[in-house]
């Protein structure tokens, strides 16, 4: 009897640890910020990804995975600590540019995780394969860039070649990993001595860059303002021209109507124009009145008696008075 009582306590044990067991594992909550995998046997299922209580077989039947929707960030060749300090990996970040110099490069990648099927199944360390593509896209980029470019002006184009190269490597690798973005925090020399000497030259390249920047605008002002001072004298030139021409054509109407007058007066016509030429090339000379002999008479004075000649008399009309 006793036995027989041990065996139904047993099994009523037994029954209930089953119903905890289903009662814990046939439920399940996903939250905001996470997505779930239910996997059957060891098969995945669909991903879910609205949050809230979802249901499912009981262990072992099926069992949950859950994995972040949020950006993840790998800091490639330093790493923070919990109390903010930075410590660096310098054989991790040593590589060799195309023009054989060592630089050190990190920097950090943002991901996602946007398959979870494959971020759990395909393979076995995931993020150990992403952190080996980072250095090998890194090296690449570097290994093909030069010294300035990497130290430099380099730096944008450096981190677009080496996030593609990286989104190209994951999407081989298919290990449900996207890349979102790649930051090159820094690249240095490896040597204080090296950095200083860089620098130098680097200060000497700026300088040598501000002096051409101010070279050519000087000969763009040069050129302007000698642009202008052509334009100016064409200017002129075309105004001089004009007025020439205006008075040749001036001049030659003139010497039309003198010429149809001389025509029909020949001997006034050539005395007026002695007299006048006279005037011009002698304004001040007085006139007087020869002889044909050649002896001098007393002068007539023409000058004053056209300056004293009195006015016209007004003449009176017939029957106008007394």
């Amino acid at each position: 009897m006793s036995t027989r009582r041990a065996s139904v306590a047993a099994g009523l044990v037994i029954a209930g640890v089953l119903l905890l067991i289903v009662a814990f594992t046939t439920w399940y909550t996903v939250d905001e910020s996470e997505q779930a995998i239910v996997i059957t046997f060891g098969k995945a299922d669909t991903p879910v990804t609205e949050s809230g209580m979802h249901f499912k077989l009981p262990w072992p039947i099926q069992k949950v995975e859950k994995l972040s929707k949020e950006t993840f960030s790998l800091q490639f060749g330093y790493k923070q600590d919990p109390d903010g300090t930075l410590v660096a990996y310098d054989k991790e970040t040593k590589m060799i540019t195309g023009d054989e110099y060592i630089v050190l490069a990190d920097l950090v990648v943002q991901w996602k995780i946007t398959d979870p099927e494959k971020y759990l199944f395909n393979s076995q360390n995931p993020q150990e394969i992403l952190h080996d593509a980072t250095s090998a896209s890194i090296r690449s980029i570097i290994g093909s860039s030069t010294i300035d470019a990497a130290l430099t002006d380099g730096k944008a184009e450096i981190e677009a070649k080496t996030r593609d190269l990286l989104t190209s490597l994951m999407t081989n690798y298919d290990i449900g990993i996207s890349i979102q973005g790649v930051k090159l925090q820094d690249v240095e020399l490896p040597n204080a001595d090296v950095r200083a000497a860089f620098t130098a030259v680097t200060d000497a390249r700026e300088t040598r860059s501000t002096k051409i920047n101010e070279a050519q605008r000087y000969k763009n002002q040069r050129e302007n303002e000698a642009k202008g001072e052509k334009d100016a004298i064409i200017s002129r030139a075309i105004g001089q021209k004009t007025a020439r021409i205006e008075q040749a054509r001036g001049d030659v109407a003139l010497f039309n109507d003198l010429h149809a007058e001389y025509e029909k007066s020949k001997t006034i016509t050539r005395q007026r124009l002695i007299i006048e030429t006279m005037e011009q090339v002698l304004p001040k000379a007085k006139i007087y009145i020869m002889n044909d002999d050649g002896e001098t008479l007393k002068y007539l004075p023409l000058q004053q008696m056209e300056s004293q000649t009195p006015p016209p008399v007004e003449q009176k009309t017939e029957g106008g008075g007394n």
